[in-house]
């Protein structure tokens, strides 16, 4: 006898919702919720198990950019400059080659020109 079809609850959607939003594997969710394949569990939950995970990182995000921008704490606004305005610190090995010096004209009493390298 084939199995009735999932009629997903509302505490189902929510728990699913949660627990994506948290980073739980689609495969340890579904015996949460007596599903016993995460495909199964995609099928039904496709909305939530997008959402919670989206929601969630833009929770972190607007979290992380009040407190850059704060000027409170100064290791949220330094990870922000290194993630998001590609900024980085510079080791002492870290020596970036220079450019030779431009052509230099001098030029002495009396009008003569005279080019040093």
């Amino acid at each position: 006898m084939p199995r009735p079809p999932l009629q997903p609850t509302d505490e189902q959607r929510r728990l699913v919702k949660s627990m994506s939003a948290m980073g739980i594997p689609h495969e340890d969710i579904a015996p949460m919720i007596n599903i016993r394949s995460a495909k199964t569990l995609r099928t039904h939950f496709r909305k939530e198990l997008d959402r919670g995970m989206t929601e969630a990182n833009y929770k972190v995000a607007q979290t992380l950019f009040q407190m850059a921008t704060s000027g409170e704490h100064l290791g949220a606004t330094i990870f922000w400059a290194k993630t998001r305005l590609r900024f980085r610190e510079r080791g002492a090995d870290d020596v970036r080659p220079t450019a030779p010096p431009p052509f230099i004209v001098a030029c002495e009493p009396g009008g003569q020109v005279h080019g040093q390298a």
